[in-house]
């Protein structure tokens, strides 16, 4: 393709993230609990539709819709031998909207379990299912990898290597969520964020940052985006920061950030020294077209 490699633009210029896809897939359709990745090869025009609405915004890296795609996840749905055809899918249909000047970024979730010793699941069991899955990522177009949502450090290496196991190149991105206890931002394992930070970056993460904050304020993500930054050292960082804290209205969570927070907040997560951003749960293009403006404005 005719355009830079990620990382050769990202030591360039800071770059524009998507946002949320779930609640999105939702808005077109999706019924709660449904397997969303299933409309990669059933409903591809509505994915992709999402996706290019995204691109439009000024979203540089689109992420694939494969969170949930790894045998473990997609065993919850009787759908585990489907793991190559569905990423597949998931990383063509995001090839196609994201051109030729836009980045894929093949995304790999949590399992939705434990590693040993908490749990059951063997580290290189882990490693054999996110290979699988990151093998049909890359097979479909995606550029790089993006482990995301992260609790577990040890989850997050295994992610790592998995992806370098399919190809050593590949840039990979690690994000985790973090919650705020006090004046600390921690995962829900416990992890400090400069821990969280260091453990990714030793594995080989290229990228390192932060996504789906537990009831994170705006300013709590630019808190917290210091704290990434300094203890990410050399290592570029990423902030998807919710589109605000989150609020329960007639049983349904709603996030209420407008625009013109969502720009303020991208313009101090650039000032932090972030080099990524985008936007998780209760993200829209409209919102991201506002944040892609501010960190195309931005003097950097």
């Amino acid at each position: 393709m005719s355009r830079k490699t990620l990382l050769e633009e990202l030591s360039r210029r800071p770059l524009v993230c998507d946002g949320a896809m779930g609640t999105q897939l939702m808005a077109r359709g999706l019924a709660s609990g449904a397997c969303g990745i299933l409309w990669n090869v059933d409903r591809p025009a509505d994915v992709g539709g999402i996706h290019l609405a995204y691109r439009n915004a000024g979203c540089e890296l689109i992420t694939t819709n494969s969170f949930g795609g790894s045998r473990f996840a997609l065993q919850l749905h009787g759908l585990a031998g489907r793991v190559a055809e569905l990423n597949r899918a998931a990383a063509q249909v995001a090839r196609a909207a994201a051109g030729e000047t836009g980045w894929v970024l093949g995304d790999v979730g949590p399992f939705g379990d434990f590693l040993e010793p908490v749990g059951d699941v063997t580290a290189d069991d882990l490693r054999a299912a996110f290979q699988a899955q990151i093998a049909a990522l890359l097979e479909g177009g995606a550029d790089a990898i993006l482990v995301e949502t992260m609790s577990d450090p040890a989850e997050a290496v295994v992610g790592v290597e998995a992806a370098k196991a399919c190809n050593k190149t590949v840039p990979v991105i690690v994000t985790y969520s973090f919650q705020k206890t006090g004046s600390e931002f921690r995962t829900m394992m416990g992890t400090s964020a400069a821990e969280a930070m260091q453990r990714a970056i030793a594995a080989g993460a290229d990228i390192v940052g932060t996504n789906c904050g537990t009831a994170l304020s705006l300013d709590d993500y630019v808190e917290l985006a210091g704290q990434l930054v300094s203890a990410a050292g050399k290592t570029p960082v990423i902030v998807q920061p919710n589109a605000g804290s989150p609020h329960t209205e007639n049983g349904k969570t709603i996030y209420k950030a407008t625009p013109e927070e969502m720009t303020a907040c991208a313009q101090r997560l650039l000032a932090a020294g972030v080099r990524i951003i985008g936007g998780c749960c209760g993200t829209t293009p409209a919102l991201l077209a506002a944040m892609s403006r501010a960190v195309r404005a931005a003097k950097l």
